[in-house]
């Protein structure tokens, strides 16, 4: 399934990328995603990083038949790749289940603001309902997404 989820900043593409380049700021966004744990991994290497947040999310607040695929929980490993400041590549991966996310984030310039973009290819290898669970994982990402945004808005703000 294919996946687009776009979100503005009111600050510079340089901006945005050292706070998405910023562990605190990826911590505050896990904490705003209700996660139960996360472990997060950030390396700067010349224009661009490296990051792997490690996170336990909980899976009550999902439908029945997509719970019974999950469980009580579910760990996603979310891993950036960023050449440099206009954008990177995005795994997600789920151990122990047949799901992942690849694609591309993309920083852009417009005006004085900035377009964050998020590109997907969803995968759900499970018989008959695998649409399905695509569909639901798609809508917890934008949901992710939004979270983190919230905390990036208020970040850009100055308010920590």
């Amino acid at each position: 399934m294919k996946f687009r989820h776009e979100l503005r900043y009111d600050a510079s593409p340089a901006d945005v990328f050292e706070m998405l380049a910023d562990p605190a700021f990826r911590e505050a966004s896990c904490a705003a995603q209700d996660v139960i744990s996360a472990e997060v991994h950030l390396e700067r290497d010349g224009n661009g990083y490296s990051l792997t947040i490690d996170q336990l999310q909980k899976t009550d607040d999902l439908p029945s038949f997509a719970r019974t695929f999950a469980g009580d929980s579910t760990r996603a490993i979310q891993r950036e790749e960023w050449e440099d400041t206009t954008g990177g590549t995005l795994h997600i991966d789920t151990p122990g289940k047949p799901s992942h996310a690849t694609g591309t984030i993309t920083l852009r310039a417009e005006g004085s603001a900035t377009i964050e973009i998020v590109e997907l290819e969803l995968k759900v290898k499970v018989p008959l309902i695998g649409g399905k669970l695509e569909k639901l994982m798609a809508e917890q990402v934008a949901t992710g997404m939004d979270a983190e945004h919230g905390v990036g808005v208020a970040w850009l703000a100055g308010d920590r």
